[in-house]
């Protein structure tokens, strides 16, 4: 487990004191950190089925895997958001505030851990 994948979930456990210190919405904390998690979930699973279908040579269905998924992910982010705005218009700014920072770092972490990859482990 590299550190700097699982950044994003530090980012959450911190937001939380911000939504309390700041007096924000904790209904748009409940939703968005929902949601990251389930997401979240989502890309371990499709990044292990990913994996084993790029073993078995399979890449086109790997990426439609990877695709389709990382579609749905966005999807659930973007609902969770709109259903917590539609409840209360704070909570879904709040939200969704919330969901874009910690795509924003999840990217970012991302990436720089694919820089610091040594050679050929990103074939597996």
């Amino acid at each position: 487990m590299s550190p700097p994948k699982y950044v994003d979930l530090l980012a959450l456990a911190a937001a939380l004191a911000v939504f309390v210190l700041g007096g924000l919405p904790l209904l748009g904390y409940a939703v968005a950190a929902g949601a990251w998690l389930a997401q979240r979930g989502i890309q371990m699973i499709a990044t292990r089925r990913v994996s084993k279908e790029l073993a078995r040579g399979n890449r086109q269905r790997a990426m439609g895997t990877l695709a389709a998924t990382t579609l749905g992910r966005v999807w659930l982010m973007v609902t969770a958001a709109l259903l917590a705005g539609l409840a209360d218009h704070e909570a879904g700014l709040a939200a969704a505030v919330l969901l874009l920072v910690l795509f924003t770092i999840s990217l970012a972490a991302q990436g720089i851990a694919h820089l610091l990859e040594p050679e050929g482990e990103g074939a597996r």
